[in-house]
């Protein structure tokens, strides 16, 4: 196990600089130019040649390339063109917000998902099967930013019931602080919750029909022991890989859902940084994300070992 681990962690390398090598080159790729925008709409172009002499933008793309990246393996992920605060201050700065809509959408998440899953297993080609696939449809298809909004419209604005947009920190108390992340994990958690249910109900309807849950019947079980004991027992890996692949679709969706609830976070932090061209604000922000993912899919493969004891590395 500890040599597994060790050989992926080292093979995190390699992954991490392909990433950092490609997010350089296609960001310097996109239309655009920082100095531009900092300079203004009535700049001159000395003005704006000036600033890119000033930030380095007139050098040679693969100088630009070799400097970061040897800044970046001292852990030094630049300056923010536009704020020249440190990139890893903003991030430790806008890191809170996200942790805890992801954590709060990935929690909600399983536990409604799971459950909905093996019960429309269990009740197959019935109607309660029928209306949670239903749902379960629906709620992967719709765009999680009309989504947002329609949640706003009923909760916030018609019933009042919830805070539109904003984060408050758990330390300023834990009521605010849910009461402002419901309607977020919500809508970022459904997407995910529809994604759960579908493999969790496919792979335990394939458990259902092995020879030992029909010897388990016959051997006088009841129904829920045979049903979460020995079918989503055996059923969890699959579930387990969905939950680490799943973990794109919220990486992706934190962006967009920070956005439309005005969260100061990562994602909210992208969205700026995009719009300005801000090279090392992105940079640093995609490469948080991937090592975040890559990081979850490590844990995942360890989990399988305490899942099926078959699994050995």
């Amino acid at each position: 196990m500890l040599a597994y681990l060790i050989r992926r962690v080292l093979a995190v390398i390699p992954v991490m600089a392909v990433v950092a090598i490609i997010v350089f080159l296609l960001l310097r790729l996109t239309p655009g130019d920082p100095a531009a925008v900092i300079a203004g709409d009535y700049a001159t172009p000395n003005d704006i040649e000036r600033i890119r002499q000033q930030l380095g933008l007139n050098e040679p793309i693969y100088t630009q390339l070799g400097i970061w990246l040897w800044s970046l393996m001292r852990g030094d992920l630049g300056v923010s063109i536009f704020s020249e605060l440190p990139v890893t201050r903003l991030i430790g700065q806008r890191l809170e917000p996200t942790l805890a809509l992801t954590l709060s959408t990935m929690l909600s998440a399983i536990v409604f998902a799971v459950p909905m899953g093996v019960v429309a297993a269990w009740k197959v080609r019935t109607w309660v099967d029928r209306v949670l696939m239903l749902f379960a449809v629906l709620s992967f298809s719709l765009p999680v930013f009309w989504l947002g909004f329609l949640l706003i419209r009923v909760f916030s604005v018609g019933l009042e019931w919830l805070p539109v947009q904003g984060y408050v920190s758990f330390r300023e108390g834990w009521v605010p602080f849910l009461s402002h992340l419901i309607l977020p994990s919500a809508t970022l958690g459904l997407v995910y919750m529809a994604l759960i249910a579908r493999i969790t109900r496919a792979t335990v309807l394939e458990v259902l029909a092995e020879d030992y849950i029909r010897t388990a019947h016959a051997k006088g079980l009841r129904p829920m022991n045979v049903l979460f004991g020995h079918a989503l027992k055996n059923a969890s890996v699959p579930i387990v890989t969905i939950l680490g692949v799943g973990v794109a679709l919220l990486i992706g969706g934190v962006v967009v859902t920070e956005s439309v609830f005005a969260i100061p976070g990562l994602g909210r932090l992208t969205v700026d940084a995009i719009l300005r061209r801000d090279y090392p604000v992105i940079q640093g922000v995609i490469l948080v994300f991937s090592s975040a993912y890559v990081l979850v899919n490590l844990l995942v493969d360890l989990t399988y070992t305490f899942l099926d004891p078959r699994i050995r590395y």
